[in-house]
């Protein structure tokens, strides 16, 4: 992003206040959280404020002492010891106040990440297609960083700026020349009208460049996903050209941010040499006139060069509470997006349940077809259920509603004629283990991966699970065995592996249910043959569920549904579907002939 530039002035107070407001209220459970750091930064940068007045009043007094002829060792060393101790307890002060606030913004900063990783986990696939993964961690990077300094640098930028400029005013006018610092004044109002306009401009701008942003962060996720298919079908420079346009796009728009920055330091500066000249050739005529001394003139000139740091300041703080206005929309659209999957809090009594369905209708949005429709099935404990059906029936649908990633009014899914809506997490998490379509592995080795739902398993049940799966041969070929690493989403291995590592990975669990969504379609058939043989045998008296698109891997099941738009077309055991004209028959008939024809018989 843009460099954060060094703003405006301090007649720009009423957009300033009108952003703090704004921008304080929506953190004021934050800034009541973490009162005690905010109230101990604040007590320290007001001793600082006051410490700091001291060296040029004491600069002063020595010019006017010389001036006069009055200046002495002793009084010297006097004000040098005065000054020394200022430094020290300044010094203290500024690394307990850097500590405490900045402490604080960091701990927003993970409180806020925090609650978008919760929230995230709530929501089901239909929240996924309304953002994008790289508009999601935009949110969670740029814009939680955004709004973290304005808990922190903006915080002190407004009370440290603040400060500063009550007590330098306040001596100026009071102890020194109130005309004198009225005339310095008096270029401030010109310029600071100057900066609410830049203001204006930064937000429009700065909205615009973390949307862009988040589309250069969605282009480079999806581009790195892609690379071995971009290289397969000989993409690179098209897609080279499409990455440099978002990315040209993103740079124009941080771009424009800068060209706003670099408006701002150009005017302080003028406002800045235009108070000095004035404040001096006033000075001058003050003490032509005997009503001002140049020890006082000395020490208006240094206070007026402290007054830099309340302009700069204002601005900054201007500058921060834009971004961080823009970046908390953007934040709190996230957070108050509706929970679409509400977990239960209760357990399941029974540890070995029967399953029923009673679906009327399930849509993903109301103006789309239905996605299911008039489902209705009960499954005993123990039994195998095979549901079979062509690319788009309902049975990704299906699971996504029994696993809980999906959720709706009227889609009821009983177990032990408890509601699935009811049970807790943790309840659902032991209850159920799933092997999905797209097997995905962390960049951990494969003895982890296998391990994820159950860590403290021991490296004999880790092997055991992996024979049944029939992938332990292909772990003890490869140069660390268990402990090989798979690369990014399983990289180094073929579809074939991560998918026998998957199951594995569920089988691990001993769950009571498990789910296999198309989990063997990578894997040859003698190969599935030996993984289903060895699944009957651990899993006996336990429910398995098996959704494919090959009829092999249901031929033993207890009951198979047939599933076409949303409904089941036929139902029953495999040789009774063998018997009725349909769907069924008919894709047995072609994958039996295409059997043969890879047999070369």
């Amino acid at each position: 992003m843009a460099k954060i530039g060094h703003f405006v002035i301090l007649p720009n107070l009423i957009p300033a206040l009108g952003l703090v407001v704004a921008i304080f209220r929506q953190l004021s459970w934050f800034f009541y959280q973490q009162r005690r750091r905010y109230g101990l930064s604040l007590l320290a940068l007001l001793i600082i404020a006051f410490v700091s007045m001291l060296p040029p009043w004491i600069t002063g007094r020595v010019v006017d002492a010389m001036a006069e002829g009055q200046l002495t060792s002793g009084l010297l060393y006097r004000y040098l010891g005065i000054l020394l101790l200022a430094a020290l307890v300044s010094y203290g002060l500024r690394v307990l106040w850097r500590i405490t606030l900045f402490g604080a913004s960091f701990q927003l900063g993970h409180q806020l990440r925090l609650q978008i990783y919760q929230r995230l986990t709530q929501q089901s696939a239909s929240f996924y297609q309304q953002f994008n993964t790289g508009d999601l961690m935009a949110r969670a990077t740029n814009d939680v960083q955004a709004v973290e300094m304005a808990a922190g640098e903006a915080v002190l930028a407004m009370f440290d700026g603040l400060l500063t400029a009550l007590m330098v005013l306040l001596i100026m006018t009071l102890f020194i020349s109130w005309p004198l610092t009225l005339v310095a004044l008096l270029p401030w109002p010109i310029v600071g009208y100057f900066m609410w306009r830049f203001g204006q401009q930064l937000h429009d701008s700065f909205n615009l460049a973390q949307q862009k942003f988040s589309e250069l962060n969605e282009r480079t996720q999806e581009s790195l996903a892609a690379m071995r298919l971009t290289k397969a079908y000989g993409r690179e420079q098209v897609e080279w050209q499409s990455f440099a346009q978002v990315a040209k796009e993103a740079n124009q728009a941080n771009q424009q941010v800068a060209a706003v920055d670099a408006k701002y330091d150009p005017a302080i500066s003028l406002a800045i040499a235009a108070s000095f000249l004035l404040a001096i050739m006033l000075g001058a005529y003050l003490i032509e006139q005997q009503q001002l001394t140049l020890g006082k003139l000395t020490s208006f000139t240094l206070y007026l060069g402290y007054m830099v740091w309340p302009m700069f300041a204002v601005g900054w703080l201007l500058n921060l509470l834009e971004r961080a206005n823009a970046a908390y929309a953007r934040i709190e659209q996230l957070l108050n997006s509706p929970i679409s999957i509400r977990p239960g809090e209760q357990d399941l009594a029974n540890p070995n349940p029967s399953l029923e369905l009673a679906i009327t209708e399930f849509r993903y949005r109301p103006e789309l077809e239905p996605a299911l429709l008039q489902l209705q099935h009960q499954l005993p404990a123990g039994q195998l259920l095979g549901m079979v059906g062509p690319i788009g029936s309902g049975k990704s649908t299906l699971v996504q509603l029994l696993t809980r990633q999906l959720q709706s009014d009227s889609a009821n899914i009983c177990l032990a004629e408890q509601p699935l809506a009811e049970l807790s997490e943790a309840a659902l998490a032991q209850l159920m283990a799933v092997v999905p379509q797209d097997a995905f592995l962390f960049s951990l080795s494969i003895a982890e991966n296998i391990a994820l739902g159950r860590p403290d398993a021991s490296q004999a049940e880790i092997e055991a699970v992996a024979m049944v799966a029939q992938v332990h041969q292909d772990i003890l070929a490869m140069p660390e065995a268990y402990q090989t690493q798979v690369g990014e989403r399983g990289v180094t291995l073929s579809g074939g592996q991560k998918q026998r590592i998957a199951i594995a990975r569920a089988l691990l669990q001993q769950a009571p249910i498990l789910i296999l969504d198309d989990a063997l379609s990578a894997v040859d058939v003698q190969t599935e043959a030996q993984i289903l043989r060895h699944l009957r045998q651990q899993r006996q008296g336990k429910t398995t569920i098996i959704c494919c698109h090959r009829l092999t891997a249901v031929e033993q099941a207890d009951h198979i549904l047939v599933l076409d738009h949303g409904q089941v077309v036929q139902q029953g055991r495999h040789q009774q579907l063998l018997q009725q004209p349909g769907w069924y028959q008919q894709i047995h008939q072609y994958q039996q002939l295409q059997l043969l024809v890879e047999q070369g018989k």
